[in-house]
């Protein structure tokens, strides 16, 4: 079956799928999105997300492209025509088509709408987390606005591409001061010496994950100490644990860190607790 995508109203072939050369998206980097986990046919999350998405389109003054309701039934049916029962979806919310100028376009220009939806493998996911991945620290060079779900990923992407190049699967922003910010497409999470499970504080300076926040909620029901606070390079690296969140992936222990190697060097118990939980804890609506 091919897949389908929604694009402004309609439903069509993934392969057939385009936006005008002049959509904001693509002049300017002119919008946001979400990506939202689906598992065993229930979307996770679903509230968290649509309420990120309408922060994020606030914070740029974007109008939503229809209601949540109409998207709730958009969501549901691009899932449906593309038989996902385990993968994601995307959706992506720009300013409009407007012939190209820096300011914005005139009122009333619609916001553009796309949502792709895909099926993952759940084994290879297994076999990350079985496994462990590896990461490396590079230094923050992004705008300060990172708390906006934005689609300007260009520095994550080339800081992706330089932890594949080094042999890693992420790679982690640190601050001028040496304290970690969050993954290139991940929150940070480490078990530090005296067991507390410690994240950065998402108020500024990185993403309030949807996976982040629910893990907080996780946490809480396994009765485990939590720290919204900063940590160093050198703490993370010292950590009983290292591993990062993100929705498509829900908890990715990591191993090394710029080539050094994490406590024992194998994916740790609270990682692993948190995962097989999480699922329970998180709001699913089905599909």
């Amino acid at each position: 079956m091919p897949r389908i995508a929604y694009v402004n109203g309609r439903y069509v072939k993934h392969s057939d799928a385009s936006v005008h050369i002049e959509d904001r998206g693509y002049q300017f980097a002119d919008g946001v999105y979400e990506v939202c986990e689906v598992r065993h046919g229930y979307i996770v999350d679903p509230t968290r997300h649509l309420n990120r998405l309408d922060r994020s389109l606030g914070e740029l003054r974007i109008a939503w492209p229809m209601s949540r309701a109409a998207l709730m039934q958009v969501i549901r049916e691009t899932l449906r025509r593309n038989h996902v029962r385990n993968g994601l979806f995307y959706m992506q919310v720009t300013r409009g088509v407007a012939r190209r100028d820096h300011v914005f376009p005139a009122e009333g220009t619609p916001p553009s709408l796309v949502i792709t939806a895909k099926s993952t493998d759940p084994k290879i996911i297994a076999a990350k987390n079985a496994n462990g991945i590896k990461a490396i620290t590079v230094a923050d060079n992004r705008w300060d606005r990172v708390d906006i779900k934005s689609v300007g990923l260009l520095p994550n992407a080339m800081a992706r591409q330089q932890a594949k190049e080094a042999g890693a699967q992420e790679a982690i922003y640190v601050d001028a001061d040496g304290m970690v910010k969050e993954g290139a497409a991940t929150n940070v999470w480490i078990v530090d010496r005296d067991g507390i499970l410690v994240t950065r504080p998402a108020e500024h300076g990185i993403l309030r994950g949807i996976t982040r926040t629910t893990l907080i909620d996780v946490a809480a029901r396994l009765g485990l100490k939590i720290a919204e606070r900063n940590f160093s390079v050198s703490e993370m690296l010292a950590a009983r644990e290292v591993f990062l969140t993100a929705a498509t992936s829900i908890c990715f222990p990591v191993v090394s860190v710029d080539g050094q190697t994490i406590a024992n060097g194998h994916p740790g118990s609270v990682s692993q607790k948190v995962r097989e939980a999480f699922f329970d804890v998180a709001e699913k609506i089905a599909i």
